[in-house]
């Protein structure tokens, strides 16, 4: 077992590649910005300066808020829902047999025609978008979730059983640890789904947010202005998962460096 020092030359390797990887992705956008000299492809320093003068009006802040709003409800409705229907599919035959001819259904239904039809059903509204944006991710989540299920060591249920441990302590001990991994895969995977739906929501029948914001700099071939909604709202999804997901994930498989 390699001593424990050895994890502080590895982060610091880790950060130094992340950093290198966007310093050369910042470099190529710049190059190619100013190789092609061409008013549709803005330099970093343009796109920058857009982000501030949106900053400044307060039109950024607010718009991105309202999206943020709407990817976090959306996100942990479809995590939870689709984590409680995938974990009961994979560990339960029928209830599996009853479902799976649906779940493929709502997997091949294209996410604009969930999106128009909530607003046909429900009205260009909140529960219109969120319902929306969780029904087009549910899918994805269940079958995740399914497969981990299929998994779970039968051997340590049955050990759960021997000792008599309660529900709680089975949950706990037993169940949650091995399905961790995949529910983080599912939670990284969702945010960056539920993100960009949520955009394609906003553009077709809302009055605030990002998606709203890029059609209209569409309208006006506005490409730095795009990239810096864009950006920003990138930026924060990768705080997001740098601040909060991965600290979840490495917390949660502690047990597996043990």
């Amino acid at each position: 077992m390699p001593p424990q020092h050895a994890s502080a030359p590895l982060t610091h390797n880790v950060f130094f590649l992340r950093t290198m990887t966007l310093s050369a992705m910042l470099a190529t956008w710049l190059i190619c910005a100013h190789w092609a000299q061409v008013e549709h492809l803005p330099t970093p320093a343009e796109v920058f300066a857009a982000i501030i003068d949106q900053t400044q009006s307060g039109e950024l802040f607010y718009h991105v808020t309202i999206t943020l709003l709407r990817v976090l409800v959306s996100f942990f409705l479809a995590l939870f829902i689709g984590a409680a229907i995938g974990i009961a599919m994979g560990r339960n035959q029928r209830i599996n047999a009853a479902l799976d001819d649906m779940l493929i259904i709502f997997l091949n239904i294209p996410a604009l025609v969930v999106i128009i039809l909530c607003y046909i059903w429900f009205g260009l509204n909140e529960v219109a978008a969120i319902t929306a944006v969780a029904i087009n991710k549910i899918p994805l989540v269940v079958t995740i979730m399914r497969e981990a299920a299929r998994t779970i060591d039968q051997k340590l249920i049955d050990v759960a059983q021997v000792y008599r441990l309660s529900t709680a302590k089975k949950l706990t001990k037993v169940y949650l640890p091995q399905l961790y991994p995949s529910f983080m895969a599912a939670s990284r995977s969702g945010l960056s789904l539920i993100w960009k739906i949520v955009l394609v929501v906003e553009l077709l029948g809302r009055s605030n947010g990002v998606g709203f914001k890029l059609h209209s700099y569409f309208q006006l071939f506005d490409i730095a202005s795009i990239l810096a909604y864009t950006s920003v709202f990138v930026a924060i999804v990768l705080i997001i998962d740098v601040a909060i997901i991965r600290p979840t994930e490495k917390y949660a498989n502690r047990w597996r460096l043990t």
